[in-house]
C-alpha cells in the first residue's frame, strides 16, 4: 500500500510540474512574442546625407520573429553610408520618372548612396535591371515583404522599391559595409 501511495504521490507531483511547465511555456508563446516585438521605430522618412564612396555588390533578405530584413552589401572603406528611406504612393524610376508597379499594401522607397556599377570603369557590380524583381532575392512566405523592384542606379545612388503588407514601422541600421532595413510585422 505504501508503494502505491508513493507512486501516486510521484505521479501527482509530475502532473503538477508539467502543468507549471506548460504555464511557463504559455508565457513564452504568442503573447510574449507580441510584447517583445513592440517597436518605436515609426514610419516616417529616415535619412543620412554624409557618405563615404562605396559600390553596391549584393542585396539579400531575411526573416526574424518581429520583422523582415533587407541587407545592402557594399564594397569600399568602412564608414558612413548615405541613404534615404520612406513610404511613397507610387514608385517612379529615378532619372526617367517612369512608373514601376510594386505589389503590396504600401511601397517603401530605398535610396542607398552606392551605385550598382564601378564609376571608373562602368562595370556592373550588382545585376539589377530597371523595373525587375531583385536578382536572387526570394521573399515567398515572408510576413511583411511582398515585392521587390530595382528602380535605377543613377548619379551615385541605387533605388529600390520594396512592396510591404502595410505602412508598418521600419528602421535603418548600418553595420560595417552593410546597410540594413528592417520592417516590423506589426505596429
Amino acid at each position: 500500500m505504501r508503494r502505491l501511495t508513493m507512486a501516486a504521490a510521484l505521479a501527482l507531483a509530475g502532473i503538477t510540474l508539467m502543468g507549471a511547465a506548460g504555464a511557463a511555456g504559455a508565457a513564452t508563446g504568442p503573447a510574449h512574442i507580441a510584447a517583445a516585438c513592440s517597436t518605436v521605430w515609426g514610419s516616417g522618412n529616415k535619412s543620412v546625407t554624409e557618405s563615404d564612396y562605396k559600390t553596391l555588390k549584393n542585396i539579400r533578405t531575411g526573416q526574424d520573429t518581429c520583422y523582415d530584413r533587407m541587407v545592402f552589401d557594399t564594397t569600399g572603406p568602412t564608414g558612413k553610408l548615405g541613404y534615404h528611406v520612406g513610404y511613397v504612393d507610387e514608385f517612379h524610376q529615378d532619372g526617367s520618372g517612369e512608373l514601376i508597379p510594386v505589389s503590396g499594401g504600401a511601397i517603401l522607397q530605398i535610396f542607398v548612396s552606392a551605385p550598382s556599377y564601378a564609376p571608373a570603369t562602368g562595370e556592373q557590380t550588382y545585376p539589377g535591371k530597371a523595373g525587375q524583381p531583385l536578382p536572387g532575392v526570394k521573399i515567398t512566405g515572408y510576413k511583411t515583404f511582398k515585392d521587390t523592384r530595382f528602380g535605377a542606379s543613377f548619379e551615385g545612388q541605387t533605388q529600390i522599391g520594396l512592396g510591404v503588407r502595410a505602412k508598418l514601422p521600419f528602421r535603418v541600421l548600418q553595420s560595417g559595409d552593410k546597410l540594413i532595413v528592417d520592417v516590423a510585422h506589426t505596429w
